[in-house]
């Protein structure tokens, strides 16, 4: 049905939706037959292809909903409602840059939501908006698996951990005047629309890029490299300043190349600070 701009029904169906120019929809039935020969069942190439018309026109649009549903042989409904399930998939004109802040709980406490009430601020855009350059699309973000890192900001998902209020700040004033910007660990930065193609399954060709991308950093594989022997684990003296039972040369010193947490350092809790009990202790049923 087709709706005003504030929402209200007039009651009409929709036009079908209108094909991409005859070059740019053979081009894409190219990049389409190669990424469905990756597949047994055809229908399993519905993510990537999505992804590939969102590259081409930097959200995925009706009328790329209507070619993934022709190539795959689907209906729009069908590739609709995938298209809306996944938050990676834009449904209007967005940025060149997509910034994402964590609000999620770890990094909505260590700073996320000052971040992206100061970027809201800066920015003079709301979540999901775009600046009116059409450089600039800002969101809230869910987990992003990069706790140790809290808050972290995404910009078209590159990591750029340990952010504060002016290095954010900072951040989207350098995307916004084509500085370049290196994320904190993974691949160089690139537009939204060459990160969607990479997503659809194609190679990234920039020099370098392949090579320059990362895993985890090392507060998250710290874990791992105790378990196989290749670190030694960090001694924390006791609060009071006390003796304890650790020789001095085990504990870790960071080298300066470690990218080390922000909040690194032991915090206080129910547990290690008295002044600061859970609560009553009381007896079952009381």
């Amino acid at each position: 049905m087709t709706t005003t701009p504030e929402g209200v029904s007039l009651g009409m169906p929709q036009l079908p939706a209108p094909d991409y120019p005859d070059d740019v929809r053979a081009r894409l039935e190219r990049d389409a037959a190669e990424v469905v020969a990756r597949y047994p069942d055809s229908r399993s190439a519905l993510l990537p292809l999505l992804h590939l018309v969102q590259a081409e026109e930097g959200h995925v649009t009706r009328t790329g909903m209507q070619f993934c549903a022709d190539v795959l042989g689907l209906t729009t409904a069908e590739v609709t409602a995938v298209a809306t399930f996944y938050t990676m998939y834009r449904r209007k004109p967005s940025g060149d840059y997509q910034v994402g802040v964590c609000t999620n709980t770890l990094c909505a406490v260590m700073g996320g939501d000052a971040i992206f009430e100061s970027l809201q601020e800066h920015l003079g855009v709301g979540n999901g908006e775009t600046t009116d350059d059409g450089k600039v699309t800002l969101e809230h973000i869910e987990c992003n698996a990069a706790c140790d890192f809290a808050p972290v900001v995404m910009v078209n998902w590159e990591f750029f951990d340990n952010q504060t209020v002016a290095s954010a700040r900072q951040l989207v004033d350098d995307l916004r005047a084509g500085a370049q910007v290196e994320p904190t660990r993974g691949a160089p930065l690139c537009t939204f629309k060459e990160t969607a193609r990479i997503l659809a399954g194609f190679p990234d060709e920039r020099d370098g890029a392949v090579e320059a991308s990362g895993s985890a950093g090392p507060a998250s594989l710290i874990g791992l490299r105790l378990a196989k022997g290749e670190a030694t684990a960090r001694v924390v003296h006791p609060r009071d300043g006390g003796p304890h039972d650790e020789p001095q040369d085990s504990v870790h010193e960071p080298s300066p190349t470690e990218h080390l947490s922000s909040h690194d350092a032991p915090q206080d809790t129910s547990a290690s600070d008295p002044a600061h009990p859970a609560g009553p202790v009381a007896e079952e049923g009381e």
